[in-house]
């Protein structure tokens, strides 16, 4: 596994498969639009769901500071059309099947190797890390460190 990323290193650039099957490449938003760029474990399990649903209910916080949020995780494109349906998702949702962005950010797994690690990123505008989060439980408090983080710029 790659060392993780840290606050004040360049975000690796990558490219993955939207919910609608469309490429998404993060080179897209350096120099016009920050990211945040939030890891999860799995569509449809309590803490997961948790996550989603909190970023959703404070997305406008997250557009008033000019920022796209989007997700990631292992699971397919129709199992992300899926989870956006069922919980009215506003943002992206990408499909990384082989866990190769994750391994680019260094994000370790929790529970003995078996669930996939959370982490949320904050990238700039410029394409650094400002704020690099892991915490496995606390879902909602993801959203809270990143609205902290975007408040000060």
């Amino acid at each position: 596994m790659s060392k993780t990323i840290e606050v004040g290193d360049k975000a690796p650039h990558f490219i993955l498969k939207d919910q609608k099957g469309n490429n998404f490449s993060s080179e897209t938003y350096i120099g016009k639009k920050p990211l945040v760029v939030f890891f999860y474990p799995k569509n449809f399990t309590p803490g997961c769901i948790k996550e989603v649903c909190s970023f959703r209910d404070q997305y406008q916080d997250f557009q008033d500071h000019g920022v796209e949020v989007v997700g990631i995780s292992s699971d397919s494109e129709k199992s992300h059309q899926d989870f956006i349906k069922k919980y009215n998702l506003p943002f992206i949702l990408l499909s990384d099947f082989k866990g190769e962005v994750r391994r680019q950010f260094g994000i370790p797994s929790k529970l003995f190797g078996l669930l996939p690690g959370r982490m949320t990123f904050v990238i700039d505008i410029n394409g650094i890390i400002q704020l690099s989060f892991n915490s496995q439980f606390g879902a909602e408090k993801h959203i809270e460190e990143s609205l902290k983080v975007l408040s000060k710029k």
